[in-house]
């Protein structure tokens, strides 16, 4: 974790400790519904261009979008705060 993602979660911390507990639970649940998920969509649409023989196809395409938010949400500081 970064310096920067570090002071990031300091400042979530008390956010999400002060939250609307329901409120705070909703966020949580999406997030990890999203950090279970994208991993297998990455690694399945990589596969999926794999069988379909295109080899850089628009399977591919999606599997570098989908690697993009991979990469992006790795960036967050959301994930240590909760």
């Amino acid at each position: 974790m970064t310096d920067a993602q570090k002071a990031r979660a300091e400042a979530l911390r008390p956010l999400f400790r002060n939250m609307d507990q329901h409120k705070a639970q909703e966020m949580r649940q999406a997030y990890y519904r999203i950090a279970e998920n994208l991993r297998p969509l990455v690694d399945a649409l990589e596969m999926a261009d794999y069988d379909d023989g295109a080899l850089a196809g628009p399977l591919l395409e999606e599997h570098y979008i989908f690697c993009e938010m991979l990469d992006t949400i790795k960036q967050s500081a959301l994930g240590e705060v909760l």
